[in-house]
Order: C-alpha cells, then structure tokens, then sequence
C-alpha cells in the first residue's frame, strides 16, 4: 500500500523561479505597499484607471513570466510515482500546472493567473490569450455575445481566477484540502510562512489527525512545534532530495 502524502506550497517554493515573495522581509508589498492594490476588488471594480494598472502590472510581473524550478518539477515525479495525493497551494502563478502536476491533485487556495473570466456572464477566458491583446485593450471586456440580448457583446469586466483582497476563497478548496489533509499519512508544508489563513489552518489540521508534519522553510513559523520534521535548507536542493528518499523508501517497502 503506497504512501499518501499531502501538500501545502507557499511562496518559497517560487522564489528559486525567480518570482519575490509577497510578505517577507524584502518581500513586494514589504517594500511597496501601495502594490497591494493590484489585487483589491474594490478598486479593480470601479476604477478603469486602476483595473489597467492591476492588468499591466500583473501581465509584467516575474509572476506572469515565471517557469518552473526544479522544486515543482520535484513534485511532479512525487505525483508520478503514486504518492501525492494533494498539492494545495498558496501560490497563484499557475507553475505547479506549468511544471506537470495534474489539475485533479491541485487545489489553488489563493487562485491561479492562469485562468480568467467575465464577473457578468462568467465565460472562461486564457490568461494568455488577454496578455497577447493587452496592447489593443488594456481593460478588457467580456466579447462573448448573448442569445438573450439580440447578439450583443456581454461587455462584463474580466479579472484573472486570483483571489483579489475582498474576495471569498474557491468554493470547496479549503474543505477538499482539509479532507485530504486528515487522510494523508504524511503532510509537507514547502515554502510558507504559515501566517495566512485560511490555508495556515491546514497544519494544525493535520497535527490533530494525527498526521506526522514536515516544514521545509527558510525562516521560522508558528507551527515548527507541531513538526515532526523541520528543514531549513534550500528548497530547491532540499525538495527534490527529500522526493527521491521518499521515493525510494517506497519502492523498497514494496519489495
């Protein structure tokens, strides 16, 4: 019976990948509170001015041009070898999907860059697809035409599947990962500071089942007394280290 074990990424595990982290000490809204901004429903939703800035700045963001590290690819081999049975992440940079980790096992907690949609008529749009054409319409509208409305453009305003300041959490993500957390036989936090909740939660969450804790994180956290392991190395070395002992031990208890 193979292992299952439960993921929580934050931050961290993208900084190798070339994108600042939010919250830390020389973090992007550390340094330049006003950014915060980008990301307030609020102001996105009844500001032009502020919905083409929060546009250009995401589509000019190391968070847009990012690709995987050898981090996430780590845990792309972990999912292939049968042992991953929940990535949860903090992140929204889409380089868990990037990387090869299948859409099932991913839970966006805070949701992801890669995906958009109309706030009217809720059509999906490709992230992509919007970046491509920021030139031409640097606040963009929803063009889906409605059959309910003599075949006018919906013209709702669209905004990427990121969790904005004001916004609820994805439905369910926070339960499905509680769930899977509870039910792991291992649960690893990769790279978070664990001072966000809802997802923080998730640690004691796991303590409380039962659940033996990994912490692979540069700094402290408030939860490094319920670990049973704690790992304050490079996460980009230390993780795909820790994948293939794991790895390997598997194979070897099923021998």
């Amino acid at each position: 019976m193979s292992k299952k074990i439960a993921i929580l990424t934050g931050a961290g595990i993208s900084t190798s990948a070339g994108i600042p982290d939010f919250r830390g000490p020389d973090g992007v809204w550390t340094k330049h509170p006003e950014q915060t901004k980008v990301y307030d429903i609020d102001a996105f939703l009844t500001n032009q001015k502020d919905r083409e800035y929060s546009w250009r700045w995401q589509k000019e963001s190391p968070v847009w041009n990012a690709q995987p590290g050898a981090a996430h690819k780590a845990l792309v081999k972990l999912e292939k070898a049968g042992l991953l049975t929940l990535l949860a992440t903090q992140n929204f940079d889409a380089l868990h999907e990037k990387a090869g980790n299948s859409p099932d096992i991913i839970v966006n907690l805070h949701g992801t860059i890669g995906t958009s949609h109309c706030m009217k008529c809720h059509a999906k749009y490709d992230t992509a697809d919007i970046m491509a054409r920021l030139d031409e319409e640097p606040d963009p509208h929803c063009h889906r035409r409605l059959k309910y409305q003599g075949n006018m453009p919906c013209n709702g305003i669209i905004k990427t599947d990121v969790v904005y300041f004001g916004e609820m959490l994805p439905d369910g993500a926070m339960e499905k990962s509680m769930r899977l957390v509870s039910q792991a036989d291992e649960f690893w936090v990769i790279g978070s500071t664990l001072e966000v909740f809802p997802a923080a939660s998730l640690a004691p969450v796991a303590a409380q089942a039962g659940v033996p804790v990994t912490i692979m994180n540069m700094g402290k956290t408030q939860y490094d007394n319920i670990a049973t392991r704690l790992i304050h190395e490079d996460i980009a070395v230390a993780l795909p280290k820790l994948v293939d002992e794991t790895i390997a031990e598997a194979q070897a208890d099923e021998q």
